[in-house]
């Protein structure tokens, strides 16, 4: 089987690329941080010093990068990708960025003969150490089907829900809500501390009744405990939200509650959280309480 490359090893991109080696596929790396390519190398994979070469010594390229503009230098930028393809191979392009910007690189690489997918996912780091992430695809049915493999090992639950961008609107669709809801579920703790109630009645009480919900699940017990080491931190929320706002506008619909709740995630990262948890927003709400949610 030919060689499959993949850029970003960071924390969601080194876990799914050690899931594909476990699976036995043959992997091309480069990352511009040299010591994430350690663990791959160390795993047999061949390491490489630019996107350009990992195109050039594979036909199914994987790009995990943060940023929309990260995604676009490492695919059709001056060392990128689209510099070495060959024809008929295929970019698949699983960081979370701007649809609109993947539609118009999809369009550069299909002038080029190169086809691509957007296929972001969701899970956490978690899921993606246990290869139980969802994947959610847009392209072309047949270049879907194509990569259904490494996606197969990657992920547990795979949805191709249309053209290319659609996977990413749809992302970008999951993410609001959570988003949304963490800032909800984080005002609601600092308001029944502040009343008096016991943070872990709190808890015991709504996981059982309809304020309940995955961001509830997930974030209290991290907040009780004070853990806040990052498995998905402001920054990335933040960037997140930029994108969900941004696209509404492109499209022209209103939004209220996301760009009410991204000032919440601005605020911790002017407070020096960025690089913590985004369960971390917490604290921004605790000072101006005067409170602290403990378990």
């Amino acid at each position: 089987m030919p060689a499959t490359g993949f850029v970003g090893l960071g924390n969601m991109g080194r876990p799914m690329a050690l899931n594909l080696v476990k699976r036995g596929f043959s992997l091309v790396v480069h990352d511009i941080d040299p010591a994430k390519v350690e663990p791959l190398r160390a795993q047999g994979a061949k390491v490489v010093d630019s996107a350009e070469q990992v195109a050039a010594a594979s036909s199914r390229m994987i790009c995990m990068v943060e940023t929309t503009a990260q995604a676009e230098s490492v695919i059709t930028g001056e060392r990128g990708f689209l510099r070495s393809a060959a024809r008929g191979s295929i970019v698949v392009c699983m960081s979370t960025i701007d649809p609109l910007v993947a539609k118009r690189i999809g369009g550069e690489l299909a002038a080029r003969g190169v086809a691509m997918l957007d296929a972001p996912v969701s899970g956490g780091t978690e899921r993606a150490i246990s290869g139980e992430l969802s994947i959610i695809g847009g392209g072309e049915p047949a270049t879907f089907e194509a990569c259904r493999d490494l996606f197969s090992a990657m992920g547990a639950k795979i949805f191709h829900v249309g053209g290319l961008g659609q996977g990413l609107a749809m992302k970008l669709v999951n993410n609001m809500l959570v988003q949304v809801n963490t800032v909800a579920v984080a005002e609601a703790l600092v308001l029944g501390v502040k009343a008096g109630l016991d943070p872990q009645k709190i808890y015991d009480v709504i996981s059982v009744s309809t304020g309940s919900s995955y961001a509830f699940d997930r974030r209290v017990p991290r907040i009780l405990a004070r853990d806040f080491s990052p498995t998905g931190t402001v920054d990335i929320s933040f960037k997140d939200q930029e994108l969900e706002t941004g696209f509404a506008k492109q499209l022209g619909v209103p939004i209220f509650l996301a760009n009410v709740s991204q000032q919440v995630y601005q605020m911790a990262r002017a407070a020096g959280l960025g690089k913590e948890d985004g369960t971390a927003i917490i604290k921004v709400l605790e000072r101006l309480a005067g409170v602290q949610v403990k378990g």
